[in-house]
């Protein structure tokens, strides 16, 4: 099974502090055995979704799900998960990072993709949640 990630960005292709759901847009990287390589970079266009009557919308985490289950993402990667999570985690393993810097963040999940991907491969529902902060994988 390959290994997709969605890292969830703002319109200038950085991390941000906002739920996974709120980013500007998706980059979207494949796991080629080796190195992450990027595919796409999608606009979220679920961003907007039910979020003035109710944060953590049940509406909005479907379309999110939905929308990156057709693109075969399977895995997450954001500074931020909201109440949303507990869908999130059936479809998807979420990757919670503290670094700012996407560069970074790459070459660190280049090297600890062994776990992610033994994850993956259990196709259960949920996932377990991993972090990555002070370059520590929990």
């Amino acid at each position: 099974m390959n290994l997709r990630f969605a890292f969830a960005v703002d319109k200038n292709g950085d991390f941000q502090n906002k739920h996974f759901g709120d980013a500007d847009k998706y980059i979207v990287f494949e796991h080629d055995s080796k190195n992450l390589v990027f595919i796409d970079e999608i606009n979220n266009i679920n961003r907007d979704i039910d979020d003035e009557t109710k944060h953590g919308s049940e509406k909005k985490g479907n379309a999110v799900i939905n929308y990156l289950k057709k693109i075969n993402v399977n895995i997450l990667v954001s500074r931020q998960f909201g109440q949303n999570l507990k869908m999130i985690n059936k479809h998807f393993v979420p990757v919670l990072i503290a670094d700012e810097n996407i560069e970074n963040t790459i070459k660190f999940l280049e090297k600890n993709t062994s776990e992610i991907n033994e994850e993956v491969k259990q196709k259960k529902t949920n996932y377990n949640i991993f972090r990555f902060a002070n370059g520590v994988f929990k």
